[in-house]
């Protein structure tokens, strides 16, 4: 029996996703936690509420669906292609509304050819909520892979590449790092003044010495990831992020491409026109992206346009990501692509992956609204 009283579509959602060709599957309740911790970034591992097993393993109460049915699909060794539908609470923090609500949603793995199974994954979510509400659905589309082509094109070194991605679908976190590159602020200073000494000359095996004969004359032991080179390397890494001033003319261009917001179907066109302008190398990332738009076009989506800045914050997206609203502006459904979450979760090889959630109690107020 479900702790929270499922909503009153319930069935007529579950016959819209057997529609869509979803096998109808669960997982259980209570999770292992180090998956969500690993995989799904820094704003749900915040949300999730946790809970230890007898033998001290860590554990949590189920806050979305994508991670435990992939981990399902890879324990059951099935074959692929596959399409699962989920329906059931969830747990976690949220902003506003209850900490317990439903979710359902469709995620669709190994499908080789990935721009149609974009295509399908959008137009199942857009079909399912016009299917419970009718029409006056808007669908934003980003793409993950296109900003971290451009952020890679910019030539920043590789630990602010990280920071920006990680930032990707948090515009507050995103707007303070681009401020940053902006104006550097030197890095704090260190209190062994040797330390700061070797930092500053760059002498890193200099410093892993260093600070190894520190932690021997304070008698602290290495542990894993705490070793005496890692420390240097974090130390030197942590300096050189710092002192990175992005040129004013490359932020500016990182800026003009964050401020896209077009139709989808003149998006192609814009990025191309931007890469051949800025000189930018990021072929590879639209010909993927225009496969996209091209496959989308096929299906009957009315309100679509395509946002740069726009992003989900969830790590382990990947290429697209997208959510619809309703006329209000509210979030009803959510997803995207996400290849590299399967062998991370243990897959024994690449498997393709695209999905999408649809959050029921604000698809049950937007009905009521109706």
């Amino acid at each position: 029996m479900p702790l929270i009283d499922q909503p009153p579509f319930a069935d007529e959602l579950q016959a819209a996703l057997a529609a869509r060709g979803g096998e109808a599957v669960s997982v259980p309740m209570i999770q292992p936690a180090e998956p969500f911790l690993d995989t799904a970034g820094e704003d749900l591992r915040r949300r999730i509420f946790m809970t230890e097993s007898e033998t001290g393993a860590s554990l949590c109460l189920r806050p979305e669906f994508t991670i435990p049915v992939c981990r399902r699909h890879i324990e059951a060794a099935a074959g692929t292609p596959r399409r699962y539908a989920y329906g059931g609470p969830v747990f976690r923090q949220r902003r506003e509304g209850p900490r317990e609500f439903f979710q359902a949603g469709i995620e669709d793995l190994g499908d080789p050819e990935r721009a149609k199974a974009d295509a399908r994954v959008i137009g199942d979510a857009v079909a399912v909520l016009e299917t419970l509400l009718g029409d006056g659905l808007s669908t934003t589309i980003g793409d993950q892979a296109v900003f971290e082509a451009v952020v890679a094109a910019l030539g920043l070194p590789r630990g602010w590449q990280k920071r920006l991605v990680h930032a990707f679908g948090n515009p507050v976190a995103l707007a303070a790092m681009l401020e940053s590159l902006a104006d550097p602020q030197p890095a704090d200073d260190l209190a062994d003044a040797r330390a700061a000494e070797l930092v500053a000359s760059g002498e890193e095996a200099a410093l892993a010495r260093h600070v190894g004969a520190r932690m021997e004359e304070t008698g602290y032991s290495p542990h894993a990831g705490r070793t005496p080179e890692a420390i240097a390397h974090r130390l030197m890494e942590k300096t050189e992020l710092a002192r990175t001033r992005l040129e004013p003319s490359a932020l500016a261009v990182l800026q003009e491409f964050l401020s896209f917001d077009v139709p989808l179907a003149g998006a192609p066109s814009e990025l191309a026109r931007f890469a051949e302008r800025t000189g930018l190398a990021i072929g590879e990332a639209l010909k993927d992206f225009s496969a996209r738009v091209a496959a989308l076009g096929h299906a009957p989506i009315a309100a679509m346009h395509y946002r740069a800045a726009f992003g989900r914050p969830l790590d382990y997206y990947t290429g697209l990501v997208f959510e619809v609203t309703d006329e209000d502006g509210a979030v009803l459904a959510g997803g995207g692509r996400y290849d590299r979450l399967m062998t991370m979760l243990g897959a024994a090889e690449p498997i393709p992956a695209v999905g999408f959630a649809l959050w029921l109690d604000r698809i049950e107020r937007a009905r009521a609204k109706r």
